[in-house]
């Protein structure tokens, strides 16, 4: 610790607090500094004890609230350039009560209607998530200003209610960068993203420029679009407009070419990044594994650990889902042993469930399930559920049957659960159990999501749903599907019905296989592309068998590269053939 030796008198010792507390530049020993030259003036006056409040609010807000409570003792009376950075300690630590408390001091000492003291109310009771506290003290305001405004509106998208976060923005006199982020991020953090990509195109229409924080979710809300021509167009607004491609930047634009479908332009932007943190590593590492490249994961993950990198919990759930995907059962049981013993990480539920899934896959069935029974911590409803997926992939009733009456009494409310263990049932032509499905479903008022599937056309993302009918050019979509049906039957389609969910008659089951959302995206792809561009969809489910087989003979009849994203890793078709070899 940096020493003082004598403060000659009070104002050089304020004078050098205020230098030490507003110059964090000056390192890490700027706030221990001031610290130890406070203590050693007896008397410190109500600037010095605002300082040290202000200095410790960030660092350590316990700290600063103490030097509140001393300053009481010290019969020193606040004053209002006390109380926001009070209360914005409350808000650092989350602790509602110790903002009620710093609230009960405001009115006491009658504060209660300074705007700045407001101004860090509303914040304070936003991020905590009392936004009705917020909004009390927001709506008490006489001239609240853009402070104002975009805290109430980060409180709104806090507990999701973007709609009314909304209003307040469109409402607001006047914004600056911060509150365009604000509601941008909170669309993002909320799965708006169509509107987040919205409320971006106005900003950009009104000349203001967006800095890397605006950026970041923008170009996450393509990432799960799956919108590549959009998001590269937004790489292209970073470059063109000088942003800096630092680590949280850099690693969005990995993660969304990632989940776009290119892998190659992922790397790229990695080998870019001037620098990079583990997380930059581990979203690379998820992309990877996500398209089945379990080999090229492992030796990214080899490079970081070289590189001096200590891997997260996190890192080891993408490898282990790459070993699974890609069918490295040694490897990946190898990997799951070296968590503990070379990087004193101690394996959590989702790790554990990937071994079950890395053996399951592997159709190691009954070690899957030795292995779920002998874990050391109570397993959870996704365990029990990579197991029956691994059921349903191997056709295996009887552990299945094992599986779901354990998972469904642990997660009643799940459909896919249910659905796995119909469509285990269907493929044996036990269909009582699969009526005894739909009835249990049907009781306890379970649905299964509607699935749809999205495609970029032009810069424009596409949603498709099974039976909507609203799309402007779905006659034409739909004449477009005859077609490509017509044509790979005479390549050999069938039309695989085993997924169907209940004993209804073959031929309509082959009508409802033929309105599945991503075979309809994929006619709107055809029609609306051309060769070589691949076509890119997005699915929210899992791909069924009738699909992926319907997908690979369309790759080979059209000589199209098809690049489908569903809910569990990448499928790129090309020639007939599928990266997942079938294994998915």
């Amino acid at each position: 610790m940096i020493r003082t030796h004598i403060i000659f008198d009070i104002f050089a010792a304020s004078r050098l607090i205020s230098l030490c507390i507003n110059n964090p530049s000056f390192g890490p020993f700027s706030l221990n500094y001031a610290h130890n030259v406070f203590s050693q003036i007896e008397t410190p006056n109500l600037f010095m004890y605002n300082a040290l409040i202000k200095g410790f609010s960030g660092e350590n807000p316990i700290k600063g609230f103490e030097f509140y409570v001393r300053m009481l003792r010290a019969n020193i009376v606040p004053d209002n350039l006390s109380f926001p950075f009070l209360v914005r300690a409350c808000a650092q630590l989350e602790v509602i009560d110790m903002g009620i408390q710093a609230h009960g001091q405001i009115v006491k000492h009658g504060f209660e209607n300074d705007v700045y003291v407001q101004n860090s109310l509303v914040y304070m009771y936003s991020t905590c998530g009392d936004i009705k506290a917020a909004n009390e003290v927001f709506s008490r305001m006489l001239s609240p200003n853009v402070v104002s405004w975009t805290s109430i509106i980060a409180g709104f998208n806090k507990i999701g209610d973007v709609e009314m976060a909304r209003e307040l923005f469109d409402r607001m006199p006047e914004r600056n960068l911060v509150t365009w982020s604000t509601m941008i991020n909170g669309y993002a953090k909320n799965n708006c993203f169509e509107k987040a990509v919205e409320l971006f195109q106005i900003l950009k229409d009104k000349g203001i420029k967006a800095n890397e924080t605006v950026m970041v979710s923008v170009i996450s809300s393509y990432a799960h679009l799956g919108a590549i021509e959009l998001g590269e167009k937004a790489h292209d607004y970073v470059v063109k407009n000088n942003l800096s491609l630092n680590v949280i930047l850099g690693t969005a634009l990995v993660d969304m070419y990632a989940r776009c479908g290119s892998i190659e332009k992922a790397i790229k932007v990695f080998d870019q990044m001037p620098e990079r943190d583990v997380l930059s590593w581990t979203a690379l590492i998820a992309g990877l594994a996500m398209h089945g490249y379990a080999e090229k994961a492992i030796w990214f993950f080899s490079k970081m650990v070289n590189s001096g990198l200590k891997p997260r919990d996190i890192t080891f759930t993408y490898l282990l889902s790459a070993c699974s995907h890609g069918g490295l059962v040694e490897k990946g049981l190898e990997l799951f042993e070296s968590m503990k013993r070379d990087y004193g990480i101690e394996p959590r539920l989702e790790h554990y469930g990937c071994v079950v899934d890395l053996l399951g896959r592997a159709g190691k069935l009954a070690e899957a399930e030795k292995f779920v029974l002998e874990m050391p911590v109570k397993p959870n409803a996704p365990i029990w559920g990579a197991l029956l997926g691994a059921c349903r992939i191997h056709r295996n009733a009887e552990i299945a049957e094992r599986v779901g009456n354990i998972l469904i009494p642990l997660l009643p409310e799940h459909s896919g659960y249910y659905v796995l263990l119909s469509n285990i049932y269907a493929r044996t032509n036990r269909w009582e159990n699969v009526e005894t499905m739909r009835q249990m479903m049907k009781e306890k008022g379970v649905k299964k999501p509607p699935g749809y599937s999205l495609i970029e056309v032009d810069g424009k993302v596409h949603n498709f749903k099974m039976g909507d009918k609203s799309h402007p050019e779905i006659e034409m979509i739909e004449r477009k599907w005859d077609e490509i049906l017509r044509k790979i039957r005479l390549a050999g389609y069938t039309g695989n019905t085993s997924d169907a969910l209940f004993d209804i008659d073959e031929e309509e089951k082959e009508n409802a296989l033929h309105r599945h959302s991503e075979k309809l995206a994929i006619a709107y792809g055809i029609m609306r592309t051309e060769t070589p561009a691949p076509i890119r969809i997005v699915k929210n489910l899992r791909v069924c068998e009738d699909c992926h087989t319907a997908t690979k003979l369309i790759s080979k009849v059209f000589r199209r590269e098809l690049i489908v994203r569903d809910r569990n890793r990448f499928h790129h078709f090309r020639e007939g053939s599928c990266s997942c070899m079938d294994y998915w």
